[in-house]
């Protein structure tokens, strides 16, 4: 094989695993193949260059990522029809993790049911979970579909629809390995003695502190490194004196590395770094994208791209205008009394994952990178 195709297999791989940091043999198997071919090479690039962990074997890989934000709310997860998660579907999940740790090699949607409702019951949770309604048992689907998604279980016999119209259970296999990789705490919960979550959260995600100039160096090379893979954006103005002071004399050799090892593109403005995928494949957040809510999110993200701060109410009034005129095009319902509520949210949601819009309870106004939306004045040749 030339070095051009063995490069070419070690940035699908590393590509496959940051899209997707958990590949089974099932669901992502060429993936998988190329990431254990490659396992040195790979771990030894995201050992030095973010710090994360890589565990592969003949049944799945997994990237232990840490999140360079834990307050970024903006990248929740997603049921299978695009609805972000609740609070009550991440505790779900994270009940019937526990439950599934202690469960047999296999079990039923049923029986699963039965020990979370149990788990949920316990007072310091200051959680409510009963069974009653079809809204909580789907909840409860959509989690254990995710959790089939992810590889923890497999169905054997059985439809989780059945169970939710009470003619039917469903029986699982249990994967072990899978279950035992999901975690990234760089510490296991059981030794998090803080009380309140935000320092639960905290301690469950501190790392060493760096002692030395090169450890510090280390740090900061890892920790924008991270950032420049996993955030849409990297704005200057948020970064602290010290990791502007590294950025600044380490840029081209950070970009360079990233570039060679993803295929993705640097674009370096005066106010910050995006590192743009030409495939458009390593982001959950898409723009522009077809159909109603992409085209408003692209026409809001232009209105905002010429303006400063704008009011909701301007900007809703902007979308009632914008219904009317594309209404043709557009879904049913969107010239409706109040629609442009959900329209606007879905499009200001989407923007402010990207970076490109902070939202306020009174307005929103566009940040740096919001400028590439920009339409100019058409020119008329010859006036």
């Amino acid at each position: 094989m030339s070095p051009e195709e063995e490069l070419a297999q070690r940035r699908a791989a590393l590509r496959a695993l940051l899209a997707k940091p958990l590949l089974t043999a099932e669901s992502d198997a060429e993936a998988l193949v190329l990431v254990r071919r490659h396992l040195t090479e790979l771990r030894d690039w995201l050992t030095r260059e973010t710090g994360w962990r890589l565990m592969a074997d003949t049944g799945a890989a997994r990237l232990f990522k840490t999140a360079s934000d834990t307050r970024d709310a903006t990248h929740p997860a997603r049921g299978r029809a695009g609805e972000p998660y609740g609070r009550r579907r991440y505790v779900l999940l994270c009940l019937a993790l526990a439950v599934l740790e202690r469960a047999d090699a296999q079990t039923t949607l049923g029986r699963l049911a039965e020990e979370v409702l149990s788990a949920a019951a316990e007072p310091e949770l200051d959680f409510t979970f009963t069974l009653d309604s079809r809204a909580e048992r789907a909840d409860l689907v959509a989690v254990v579909r995710t959790l089939l998604d992810w590889g923890v279980l497999r169905r054997v016999a059985g439809d989780e629809d059945a169970y939710l119209s009470a003619t039917g259970d469903v029986l699982y296999d249990v994967r072990r390995p899978v279950l035992a990789a999901l975690l990234t705490g760089t510490r296991g919960p059981s030794t998090i003695t803080a009380d309140s979550f935000e320092e639960r959260l905290a301690e469950l995600t501190a790392e060493p502190v760096a002692d030395t100039d090169d450890l510090r160096n280390q740090a900061l090379r890892r920790r924008l490194t991270r950032r420049l893979l996993e955030d849409p954006v990297i704005y200057f103005a948020d970064l602290d004196e010290t990791e502007r002071a590294y950025l600044a004399s380490q840029r081209h050799a950070v970009i360079r590395r990233i570039e060679e090892a993803t295929g993705l593109v640097a674009e370096v403005r005066a106010e910050g770094i995006a590192m743009v995928d030409p495939d458009d494949e390593l982001t959950d957040v898409r723009m522009p994208e077809q159909r109603t809510d992409g085209h408003v999110t692209l026409l809001v993200a232009e209105h905002l791209a010429t303006r400063g701060e704008v009011p909701l109410d301007e900007l809703k009034a902007f979308v009632r205008q914008a219904a009317r005129a594309h209404a043709s095009f557009w879904r049913k319902g969107v010239t409706e009394p109040g629609a442009e509520d959900g329209l606007l949210a879905t499009a200001l949601t989407k923007l402010t994952a990207l970076r490109l819009v902070r939202v306020t309870a009174s307005s929103a106004v566009g940040l740096p990178a919001i400028a590439r939306y920009a339409l100019d004045e058409p020119v008329i040749k010859g006036q």
